[in-house]
């Protein structure tokens, strides 16, 4: 069967070319066609666009409907998704990466996109009802504890596998350190935006990450697997056939496990909050991993790892808010990011840990 064409703009889309990406999928038929549909804009997506497609048939069965998500309509936001590979690592996790994790995520029937541009698209299984996580609201312990537990099957299946390192789409071990280098060039105008709702913690946090570069740059893993490194509420969707499922994969990349569990858990909750469940949720997490098979790594160093990790979700709200198109809820959701992740560095001393070496 060919291979269905790009089409880029949800406004260029036909019954035509969904029949063939269902087709080529798997989803319906040979004698399966869509005649009609009605799209719908769903999610507010910083760097991608999501649109739900309700699908009427002529003949057979097939998906009631289907999740398109395309480049965003903003410039600035494309421009950030082109420069940091964004739109292209999600194409490739789904076709390369996908079916050798178990961590639950939206099956894809079609993935393409146009090298070096904003021209993407994937066409995925619609999870509807299920809710999307609120970053800024914050989740309940028991959805922290299914979110570490496919944390876990995202991690373990390909830990420490040296063939991961020969795709260069995933290979961006060094990314960390290199964003703590590069933060003096933007710390400055993200200070200047954030001023006024940036904690006090958050603030000094930048000088002091400044002070760990070379730390953070020369520490060796035990082992390195796929990380998703966006791993956050609002890339979750809780309900319906399934209790998780796990979304966005434009920021996959090979990196340290517990970085995920550390972005999630230093994001989910009020300081309070994560106080309370840290530990047990780690410790849950390290027990996953051995179950599937991770031997040689221990629970201390498990925790030790979560610790210097703790910068990760202030990292990602500086670049991520200067790079994407500007929203209210955006922002909003930016310097949640930022201040809760600059109080668990200080609750765990990440800084101390990392400059140890």
């Amino acid at each position: 069967m060919p291979t269905p064409a790009l089409v880029a703009d949800p406004d260029a889309v036909t019954p035509e070319w969904l029949t063939e990406v269902l087709r080529h999928g798997g989803a319906i038929g040979d004698s399966t066609r869509v005649v009609s549909f009605e799209s719908t804009a769903i999610g507010t997506g910083q760097v991608g666009a999501n649109v739900r497609f309700a699908l009427t048939y002529a003949e057979g069965d097939g998906p009631a409907s289907v999740v398109g998500k395309f480049s965003s309509r903003d410039p600035v936001s494309q421009a950030g998704g082109v420069a940091t590979m964004t739109y292209e690592t999600e194409v490739a996790f789904y076709r390369e990466l996908a079916d050798t994790v178990q961590i639950s995520r939206p099956h894809c029937y079609f993935a393409d996109i146009e090298h070096g541009t904003a021209n993407v698209v994937l066409v995925m299984e619609d999870l509807a009802p299920a809710e999307q996580g609120d970053q800024i609201a914050g989740c309940s312990v028991e959805q922290a504890t299914l979110a570490i537990d496919e944390a876990a099957k995202l991690h373990g299946p390909r830990w420490g596998d040296e063939t991961l390192r020969s795709m260069a789409w995933l290979d961006r071990s060094g990314q960390s350190g290199g964003l703590v280098a590069m933060l003096p060039m933007v710390w400055g105008g993200f200070v200047d935006r954030y001023r006024e709702t940036l904690t006090d913690a958050a603030l000094e946090a930048g000088d002091r990450l400044s002070s760990l570069t070379e730390a953070m740059a020369s520490y060796v893993p035990a082992a390195l697997t796929v990380t998703h490194y966006d791993y956050r509420l609002d890339n979750m969707l809780f309900g319906g056939a399934r209790p998780l499922v796990v979304v966005d994969w434009q920021t996959v990349q090979l990196g340290l496990g517990p970085s995920d569990v550390a972005y999630f858990l230093g994001n989910a909750f009020d300081a309070d909050v994560r106080r309370g469940c840290e530990e047990a949720l780690v410790g849950r997490y390290h027990a996953a991993l051995v179950d599937l098979g991770v031997s040689g790594y221990s629970a201390e160093q498990c925790w030790d790892d979560y610790r210097r990790s703790s910068y990760a979700s202030l990292l990602m709200a500086v670049f991520a808010s200067m790079m994407v198109g500007r929203t209210d809820r955006g922002d909003q959701m930016f310097m949640a990011m930022a201040n809760r992740s600059a109080q668990m560095a200080v609750d765990l001393d990440a800084a101390g840990l990392i400059a140890k070496g």
